[in-house]
């Protein structure tokens, strides 16, 4: 709704918003409109704005969603670097939260059932794994015991990983998280536990391969997501360095587990 229009007629050019003003250009000159938005009441209330108010509340289970995986899984995250992750990753959420066959609209929720679409997530939209690592690893879990193994095979790193120009060193990185979607506050049960491999240098010498373990809750009901990745190292003076703060590091969700 525009309450009012004016045209500006002085020498200062303005383009954006000051304010509750917007400054624009037309063929007429420099021009500025005041916007007045719906009053939130209307939009709580009316019943021209379910719809409105379904898509809100849905919106905010899907923002709650991908905040609780982004935190709980944020030790594995750091180790990368995506400014856009986050909007990525809520865009996938939301396609979960869309697929609740089950609830009613404005209710729909996470559901463990549909969780496999966020698998192969990667948090780093420039380097996925398997353009990145060429053999595939091998992921056993255990509920009942509460272990995740990663058994990763024998390999050549001159072969079967496509190093970014500048890596001597790389490291298997491995998380096991389970995630509490349902409950708030200091009763959530999200959690993850890491696990890496020794470093080891890139070059055509045999890497024997290794089995990475992590521990969770034994018997836990709770959704359960393996990550997996490659971090980058560049040797200085016989120490390794992380290479351009993880911007070339691929972690991606390898598995996604439902009780």
């Amino acid at each position: 709704m525009i309450s009012f229009m004016a045209q500006q007629e002085s020498i200062i050019k303005l383009k954006g918003k000051i304010g509750d003003l917007t400054f624009y250009e037309t063929k007429d000159g420099y021009q500025a409109r005041q916007a007045k938005g719906v009053d939130p009441r209307r939009i709580a209330t009316e019943p021209n704005y379910q719809r409105t108010r379904e898509n809100n509340a849905e919106f905010a289970t899907g923002a709650a969603a991908a905040k609780r995986l982004r935190d709980t899984l944020r030790p594995m995250i750091l180790l990368t670097y995506d400014p856009k992750m986050p909007a990525r990753l809520f865009s996938r959420v939301m396609r979960v939260v869309k697929a609740d066959a089950v609830s009613d609209r404005g209710e729909r929720r996470v559901l463990p059932d549909n969780l496999g679409l966020l698998g192969q997530f990667g948090f780093n939209v420039v380097a996925s794994l398997t353009n990145t690592l060429f053999v595939r690893p091998q992921c056993t879990v255990d509920r009942d015991a509460g272990t995740v193994t990663l058994d990763i095979p024998s390999l050549v790193p001159a072969l079967t990983i496509a190093a970014p120009q500048g890596a001597t060193h790389f490291q298997f990185n491995f998380g096991a998280a389970v995630i509490d979607f349902d409950t708030e506050g200091e009763g959530n049960g999200s959690a993850i536990v890491l696990a890496e491999s020794e470093t080891s240098v890139l070059n055509s010498e045999p890497f024997a391969g290794t089995s990475l373990t992590a521990a969770v809750p034994p018997a836990s009901t709770l959704p359960l997501f393996v990550l997996f990745g490659i971090s980058f190292y560049q040797e200085v003076n016989g120490k390794p360095y992380p290479l351009n703060n993880g911007a070339y590091n691929p972690i991606d969700v390898f598995r996604i587990d439902v009780a």
